[in-house]
C-alpha cells in the first residue's frame, strides 16, 4: 500500500487524476501547479473514454496518460486493478477524481486507503448521485454548493474534508447554476489538495476529518 502523507513532508504531493470528459478540474489542479499555489505534481491521468478533451490537457502539460479500453470496463474489477497497478507503479500519494464518471472498486481503494478524492457537485449530504446540480435546482434550494471528500465503497458517503456553498440567484437557470458550481470546483478542488499536500487531513476514528 502507498505511505500516508505525513505533516512537514516536504516533497511535492503525487496526484494520480482519474478523468472521463473535459478535464477543466483537471486544468485547475495544473493551473494552480504552475502558478506556485498548489504543492503538487500530476504523475498519471487515466481517461475512461479515448475522446476525453481531458486527455489533449494532460498531454499538453506534458503529463503521461493511459486511456482503458471498453472492453476492459466490462469488467470493473479487471479495470481497477490495471488502474491501481499503473497508479502503484507512478508512486502517487492520492488518486484524485475529476469528473471520473464510474465508481471505483476494492482494488484502488485497498491500494489507496484513505486517499481516493472525489469532487461532488452539491453539499453532501444533500443530493447525492449523478444528477447533483438538477436535483438542488428543481428542489428550489436557495443554498447548494461544492463538497470535496474522501472516496469509500459507499457512493458520495466518504468523509468530508472541504466544503463550500454556492448561493442559488434569483432567476437563474439550471445551465447558470452549472455554471457557478463548476467555477467553485475550479478553486475548492485545488484548495482541498493543498491541505493534502500540506499533511493537514487526518481521518478520525468515526469517519469524519479533522483539519489541523
Amino acid at each position: 500500500m502507498a505511505a500516508s502523507r505525513a505533516a512537514g513532508d516536504t516533497k511535492p504531493l503525487r496526484l494520480g487524476v482519474l478523468i472521463s470528459g473535459s478535464g477543466t478540474n483537471l486544468q485547475a489542479i495544473i493551473d494552480r501547479i504552475v502558478a506556485g499555489t498548489l504543492d503538487a505534481t500530476v504523475e498519471l491521468v487515466v481517461s475512461s473514454r479515448p475522446s476525453a478533451l481531458g486527455l489533449q490537457r494532460a498531454e499538453k502539460a506534458g503529463i503521461q496518460t493511459l486511456t482503458l479500453s471498453k472492453e476492459m470496463y466490462a469488467n470493473p474489477m479487471a479495470a481497477d486493478e490495471a488502474i491501481a497497478s499503473e497508479l502503484y507503479q507512478h508512486k502517487v500519494d492520492y488518486v484524485i477524481m475529476a469528473g471520473y464518471m464510474r465508481m471505483v472498486h476494492a482494488p484502488i481503494l485497498a491500494t489507496f486507503p484513505n486517499r481516493v478524492v472525489n469532487l461532488h457537485p452539491a453539499l453532501l449530504p444533500s443530493f447525492p448521485g449523478a444528477h447533483a446540480i438538477a436535483e438542488a435546482y428543481e428542489r428550489g434550494v436557495k443554498v447548494t454548493g461544492v463538497t470535496v471528500h474522501l472516496a469509500n465503497a459507499a457512493y458520495d458517503a466518504g468523509p468530508i474534508i472541504a466544503q463550500r456553498p454556492v448561493a442559488v440567484r434569483e432567476g437563474w437557470s439550471v445551465d447558470e447554476l452549472e455554471t457557478a458550481i463548476h467555477e467553485m470546483e475550479h478553486v475548492l478542488y485545488p484548495d482541498a489538495i493543498q491541505l493534502l499536500a500540506e499533511g493537514r487531513v487526518q481521518v478520525r476514528p468515526n469517519g469524519t476529518v479533522a483539519i489541523s
